[in-house]
């Protein structure tokens, strides 16, 4: 049985070349240019320029905090986003379309709003307010309040990635493990995580990517206090403030290099991903 579609159905050539165009205009206007901008802007004062801005004390330390969170929120979310994923495939349990409510969450509130959701809770006139006091710990305008922010965030993003791809590879090789006498670890180490290895990879770098550039969320909790709990995104805004756009320019266009390398990332993932999924297909 032939599955090509009829000639009545397919487009004229015209139309698939319009749309293909209109596609890669939108793309320059919308991404490649704007990006080009803020490189010409970053290295139009010049190399050394660039350097110094970069090597500046307080770009240092908004450079390490960002890295210092993205190091502590890509592996909890990956965690997390793996075992929850899990148990929303594998497992039919009360609750469960609330669960997945929940976890798109993160995606229908504003960044600004997650963020004082956290000052509501751990402000001075928060619902933990006291015991904070009491125990003299330190949340909002400090680290835990930034990683805090960033965890709520980018948790989606792993767990989004892996659910479809786990519906789709279904339970069956899990089952035959069992049956063969793995018990749960195993199975998991040696069938589940392997299959999906890509998939998780996948979506760890769109979080580490989120983390790194989050902004809306970290801004609220974070107090901008310089050298301190500045993240690249608020250091960038404070000196875009202050009218020091060459400085401001320099420091995104080390956050755009590290977007262009999780770019490249993601498209060798992808591809990665897709022979898996063309392997399986094959031994099924």
């Amino acid at each position: 049985m032939s599955h090509e579609s009829p000639s009545h159905l397919q487009e004229p050539p015209w139309v698939r070349r319009a749309l293909i165009g209109l596609a890669i205009l939108v793309m320059l206007a919308l991404v490649v240019l704007p990006l080009a901008m803020v490189l010409a802007a970053a290295f139009g004062s010049g190399f050394a320029n660039w350097w110094a801005a970069l090597s500046e004390p307080d770009a240092l330390a908004a450079l390490e905090l960002t890295l210092f969170t993205a190091a502590i929120v890509i592996p909890v979310n990956a965690v997390f986003g793996l075992f929850t994923a899990w148990a929303v495939t594998r497992f039919e349990f009360r609750g469960k379309r609330g669960l997945l409510a929940l976890i798109d969450l993160p995606f229908a509130v504003s960044p600004v709003v997650a963020g004082l959701c956290l000052v509501l809770l751990f402000g001075r006139q928060g619902w933990f307010a006291d015991l904070l006091r009491a125990y003299d710990i330190k949340i909002l305008f400090a680290r835990p309040g930034i990683v805090l922010a960033t965890l709520f965030i980018t948790f989606p993003f792993v767990v989004r990635e892996l659910i479809p791809l786990m519906q789709q590879q279904g339970s069956e090789e899990e089952v035959v493990a069992r049956s063969l006498g793995a018990n749960a670890w195993t199975m998991f180490f040696r069938v589940t995580l392997p299959n999906i290895k890509w998939g998780l990879l996948y979506g760890v770098l769109l979080c580490g990517a989120r983390a790194m550039g989050e902004f809306g969320a970290v801004s609220v909790v974070s107090g901008h206090i310089r050298g301190l709990t500045n993240t690249l995104p608020l250091h960038i805004e404070i000196l875009y403030n202050e009218f020091n756009t060459t400085a401001a320019f320099a420091v995104a266009s080390l956050l755009a290099g590290l977007a262009l390398v999780t770019l490249v990332l993601k498209f060798w993932l992808e591809a990665r991903h897709a022979d898996g999924l063309a392997h399986s297909h094959r031994r099924h």
